[in-house]
């Protein structure tokens, strides 16, 4: 009854007409940004901030516009990864894989209805757990070090094998790239530059996003300039509805999604690109042989994009209940809040409950917002799959480069996209999985900064890396997920064995 009453309370401030301006706002403009490959949730957030100050808005109506551009970017970078194969924002990389062969297909629009409606139900269910479950799962994050942090890492590297394609040796490589990739910079350590060759553009690392344009939305030019049919450019539109086979047969997917991704969120620094990858590996492990995943799947686009909603609001419960930002949007809302005179901790709900009720119940209004705000658009985002491809091929090498200088206003990170867009066009000729690059890039990073704390803590004792029941629980989950294939597929075979039996 305590959770009610705050509730109710909570949607009285959220329902305020200025607040219901600012939902709106941070919704439409977080699709924006999240269409948009280059800008993303942070930098969004980031370039909205002053705009509280200068409107001096209020704490509960400032963190309300700001939660509206985060969960709006979530679901706005799907539409680019599907229509065009550019994923919006890096949480968007996995949508490509089967959102895009479906567009491909003539099938845009239930992709696109897939992804708006696996949002709306991943971050109606995110909200539900931040209101039931915040204190109690912060408690367990924060039980989180860098042995446990390791091992999800590792975990994160066993969905390789649902990103492997056909060849697994491919696959190994092309995640050796995205290690090697990692590495470049500064270590993180020491200070000490690593593989720069002397440049110093190179000294912060490798741009994730620069990587990720460069791979998908350049190489995907260079090979549709291939093609010697005028106008193969996707020219068949197809329905842009979702049929209800359609949201039965993906609705556990987005269910499971929802799910892993709301936890994954939890854990600081896991964030939704984790989540989303994490997620269509469980799926594609599930399904098997029964599955088309990688060759337009509505079940690869529906899971992804359902947890990597419900990481944001996962990524909601350590920065209100402990102070911690669970991402690095959260990290600048963190800094937001507390230039307004509010401090996230254990107190929160206590001190600020105006803030805290009034956000997650923002978060409901939002949620039903966007997907009032973005089915009617399916269409008209479809759309852009009859543009002749004169026209289309040139602007979606303008939009990446606009991206991806938008993000440093650096030139040298618009060379990098070149190479890794020529890099990407050889590896898909010679039938090189790309994600697997994308993969090790992301977690290499993280499983290398949490490795040397584990051992610096630890005097080099490797066995403390299996120190915990949460560290062990993610080693055997690891061990599961790089056998579940094998285990599958006997099972599938054993199964269709019995059919011709039968």
């Amino acid at each position: 009854m305590d959770i009610v009453h705050a509730l109710t309370n909570g949607f009285g401030v959220a329902l305020q007409p200025i607040n219901l301006l600012l939902v709106f706002l941070g919704c439409l403009v977080g699709t924006l940004i999240g269409v948009l490959p280059g800008i993303g949730p942070i930098s969004g957030v980031a370039l909205l901030v002053p705009l509280t100050f200068a409107l001096k808005l209020p704490p509960e109506s400032a963190i309300i516009l700001l939660a509206g551009i985060y969960y709006g970017a979530m679901y706005g970078g799907s539409t680019t990864s599907i229509l065009l194969n550019i994923p919006g924002e890096t949480s968007s990389v996995v949508t490509t894989l089967d959102g895009n062969q479906m567009a491909k297909q003539g099938r845009a629009g239930p992709a696109l209805a897939v992804a708006a409606w696996g949002s709306f139900i991943a971050g109606t269910l995110s909200v539900v757990g931040l209101m039931l479950l915040g204190p109690l799962l912060a408690k367990w994050a924060i039980r989180f070090g860098p042995a446990e942090y390791f091992a999800l890492m590792i975990f994160g590297f066993s969905t390789l094998s649902a990103l492997a394609g056909k060849n697994m040796a491919k696959a190994l490589i092309s995640t050796l790239l995205g290690l090697m990739l990692a590495t470049v910079g500064q270590d993180p350590q020491s200070g000490i530059s690593r593989y720069t060759f002397g440049l110093l553009q190179l000294e912060d690392g490798i741009d994730f996003l620069v990587v990720a344009i460069g791979l998908f939305a350049v190489s995907e030019v260079l090979v549709l300039l291939e093609e010697k049919t005028p106008n193969a450019v996707r020219t068949r539109v197809g329905r842009i509805y979702l049929s209800l086979k359609e949201f039965v047969f993906s609705l556990s997917s987005i269910l499971r999604g929802s799910v892993l991704g709301f936890l994954i969120g939890v854990l600081p620094g896991a964030g939704a690109s984790i989540a989303s990858f994490v997620s269509y590996t469980l799926e594609k492990q599930l399904h098997g042989a029964r599955g088309s995943f990688g060759q337009g799947d509505i079940r690869g686009v529906a899971a992804p994009e359902s947890a990597n909603n419900a990481a944001a609001g996962g990524a909601m419960i350590p920065l209100l209940t402990l102070g911690l930002p669970g991402s690095g949007t959260t990290a600048i809302m963190l800094g937001a809040l507390v230039s307004l005179g509010v401090t996230p901790g254990p107190q929160m709900f206590q001190q600020h409950p105006a803030v805290v009720w009034g956000l997650i119940a923002s978060m409901y209004v939002g949620n039903a917002m966007l997907l009032m705000l973005n089915l009617p658009l399916v269409g008209l985002f479809v759309r852009l799959l009859s543009v002749p491809r004169w026209f289309l091929l040139p602007s979606v090498l303008a939009v990446s480069f606009i991206g991806v200088y938008a993000v440093n206003n650096n030139p040298f990170d618009l060379l990098l996209m070149t190479i890794f867009g020529l890099m990407g066009y050889l590896m898909r000729k010679f039938d090189f999985p790309l994600a697997p690059v994308l993969l090790g890039l992301v977690l290499g990073y993280l499983m290398e900064i949490n490795l040397r704390r584990a051992m610096a803590i630890s005097n080099g004792d490797v066995s403390f890396l299996f120190s915990s029941p949460i560290a062990i629980g993610l080693w055997l989950l690891a061990g599961l997920s790089l056998l579940a294939p094998a285990i599958l597929s006997r099972f599938v075979k054993r199964e269709a064995l019995g059919d011709d039996e039968i």
